[in-house]
């Protein structure tokens, strides 16, 4: 009989960190809270939001949705949850790279699935192509057809700020 022996997984790098304070109060002021759900792109346009910019579901609102109200203790249950989820993420799949927490407090931001690619880029000590993966990362879909969400722009520009500032110390360093 054949044993299989697993190596424990090597911890993360990151293991206890948490969004600081100062990024999670950034990211309130950012998402304004709204006390019902609502299609995000405009009535009949993008997907079903609640509370403070919180994905409900991709699509619209159904009408039974959209005459639904939330708590402000719902409001903010729902962001905590979500941003826990998100921290763990970043600790699960950047393992390798000790993050300072200006990176760590952006690297969630398109969620698990949505940040792999960044995931990667970071934990292999790449920076710069994560701040320019991080930059592309303003669309979403109406009626099926990917458009431009402008009010990610900015957004996406600062949450790549703290990867591109680190790749030019590292240029810097090399010369």
């Amino acid at each position: 009989m054949t044993k299989h022996v697993h190596a424990a997984a090597t911890p993360s790098l990151n293991s206890g960190m948490e969004m600081s304070p100062e990024a999670r109060a950034r990211m309130r002021r950012r998402e304004k809270d709204v006390f019902n759900y609502y299609d995000d792109m405009g009535p009949g346009k993008g997907n079903c939001t609640w509370g403070a910019g919180i994905l409900a579901h991709k699509g619209i609102c159904t009408k039974e949705e959209l005459a639904s109200t939330v708590s402000e203790p719902a409001v903010e249950a729902e962001f905590s949850r979500r941003v826990a989820d998100a921290e763990a993420g970043v600790i699960r799949h950047v393992r390798k790279q000790k993050l300072p927490q200006d990176q760590f407090d952006v690297t969630y931001n398109a969620g698990a699935h949505g940040s792999r690619n960044v995931y990667t880029l970071v934990d292999t000590g790449r920076p710069a192509e994560a701040a320019g993966v991080i930059r592309t990362m303003t669309s979403t879909h109406v009626d099926g057809k990917r458009v431009l969400a402008r009010g990610l722009i900015s957004r996406r520009a600062e949450e790549s700020a703290p990867f591109q500032a680190a790749a030019r110390a590292a240029a810097v360093a090399k010369k």
